[in-house]
């Protein structure tokens, strides 16, 4: 995809829809977007077009994507962020949106309820924010001294207060600090890992942030340099050279955030099509990582792991 907004592709197609993204999708997901879709009976550049846009981590610009949609007269919007979801519910009330987000879509204001939204708006949750909880624990087990915790957050996210506060909660409990530190761009990346040494984390946990969470490669790279042992929330981080992580199979809600855009150009109504809950959770370890950190993956860990990366 192209580094500018631009038109995704172009053809004899019968409906467009728009798909809005905080940043590039580095971790290659649109093709299970596009999957979900075709699982409806859409296909890109065949009878549907997609208008892609990219903030690239600049939130400030999402008002101004959802008025170039609007203009567009797109049939539906995708949103796979609660910022980008928020946007596009602030710019319409007509034109229906299908949006992905970690939290509590009621609480965040999206829809009234999960079973029947009202409105024009429905989507998919997946499993993040709750479980800074096992991801601790699993940091404790495989790090066991580390009692300081860092916690890399997008400051420019509407939805970091809270995350911080949440995973402070769940860290009292296991009797461990957190150390927040934040990066809203890649130099301000280098300056968190900075700072993470200086003040002597034992471990790192990223936020489920979409800028944050579309730069494994450039975080599995700062962790290696520093040589400090990381918990990410998608298996995208360990494969790209990364620790480890705990949470959603995120190409499956990817799916299904294209299965719901897909029922909805078939002319089904947001309201008519419950909120969906992505529950598929995977530990992924990567062992080469691992022997490279000097850490050992107790046997319990590597006998729970979904995929094990060596």
């Amino acid at each position: 995809m192209a580094d500018r907004d631009a038109r995704a592709a172009t053809g004899n197609a019968d409906s467009r829809i728009s798909q809005r993204q905080i940043t590039k999708d580095s971790m290659n997901l649109a093709p299970a977007f596009r999957a979900g879709l075709g699982e409806i009976g859409y296909n890109e550049g065949q009878n549907v077009t997609i208008e892609y846009r990219w903030a690239e981590g600049h939130y400030d610009r999402l008002p101004e994507f959802a008025g170039e949609l609007l203009a567009h007269r797109v049939a539906a919007i995708v949103a796979s962020s609660s910022a980008g979801a928020l946007a596009a519910k602030a710019a319409t009330s007509a034109i229906p949106i299908v949006f992905l987000t970690g939290e509590d879509p009621v609480q965040l204001g999206l829809v009234s309820t999960l079973n029947r939204p009202t409105g024009n708006v429905t989507g998919v949750t997946v499993l993040t924010n709750t479980l800074a909880p096992k991801q601790l624990q699993l940091l404790r087990e495989v790090v066991p001294t580390a009692t300081l915790i860092g916690f890399l957050a997008n400051p420019m996210n509407p939805i970091t207060e809270t995350d911080v506060r949440e995973v402070k909660s769940a860290a009292s409990a296991t009797r461990q600090q957190i150390l927040v530190v934040n990066a809203r761009n890649d130099g301000e990346l280098e300056t968190a890992f900075t700072a993470l040494v200086q003040q002597h984390a034992g471990a790192l946990l990223v936020m489920s942030d979409p800028f944050l969470l579309s730069r494994p490669q450039k975080i599995a790279a700062l962790a290696a340099r520093n040589a400090l042992p990381v918990m990410h929330q998608f298996r995208e981080f360990p494969a790209a050279g990364g620790l480890m992580s705990y949470g959603t199979d995120i190409a499956d809600g990817y799916r299904q955030l294209g299965i719901y855009a897909g029922k909805i150009l078939k002319g089904t109504k947001p309201a008519d099509l419950p909120v969906q809950q992505s529950v598929k959770v995977e530990l992924v370890v990567n062992v080469k990582t691992a022997n490279a950190l000097g850490i050992t993956f107790p046997e319990a860990i590597l006998q729970r792991a979904d995929e094990v990366i060596e």
